[in-house]
């Protein structure tokens, strides 16, 4: 376990600030799950997200980022991501540890916290598709929304290099 500790919306933005990634914000209630969140589609415009934290048998961890109403078949994904067998969810700690985030609020944005590389991080084909992605910005009190290339961008100045794959139906 290491001893960092998570970065903040404040510095998520200051990281794409420097980066002169263009974002903007809505704050609303917490939301823990998709359907919470469907209200908030008429004000923020844009792919939705849903994030699965994966790893398989040899502890790889995966963050798969879809279109929230995708369906990703966790018993065949690993044949499409590399991992080096069927996957399961990855425990909050590890969660917490690598993403610095809690469940209820995954998002593509925690890679500015794996800066030791421990994950993979996915995005899928059919939601890089759209020109504009929205992420929580590290809590799940607020939605960042984002043009999807400066989502690769912004993963890529993390040190990470996202996969693009069709994982989702």
């Amino acid at each position: 376990m290491t001893d960092v500790t998570p970065k903040t919306r404040d510095d998520l933005f200051a990281f794409l600030d420097d980066l002169d990634i263009k974002h903007s914000t809505k704050d609303h209630p917490p939301v823990f799950t998709v359907a919470e969140s469907v209200a908030l589609r008429d004000e923020i415009p844009g792919g939705h997200t849903k994030n699965l934290f994966v790893k398989d048998k040899k502890d790889q961890f995966f963050l798969l980022t879809v279109e929230e109403n995708a369906a990703v078949d966790l018993k065949t994904v690993h044949t499409l991501i590399g991992a080096a067998s069927k996957v399961s969810f990855g425990k909050p700690e590890k969660l917490m540890e690598y993403l610095g985030v809690a469940p209820g609020s995954v998002t593509a944005f925690g890679a500015i916290n794996d800066t030791g590389g421990h994950v993979t991080f996915v995005l899928d084909a059919d939601l890089m598709k759209g020109d504009i992605i929205n992420c929580h910005p590290l809590s799940n009190d607020a939605t960042t929304s984002i043009a999807s290339s400066d989502l690769i961008r912004f993963m890529e100045a993390t040190g990470h290099k996202p996969l693009v794959l069709k994982v989702a139906s």
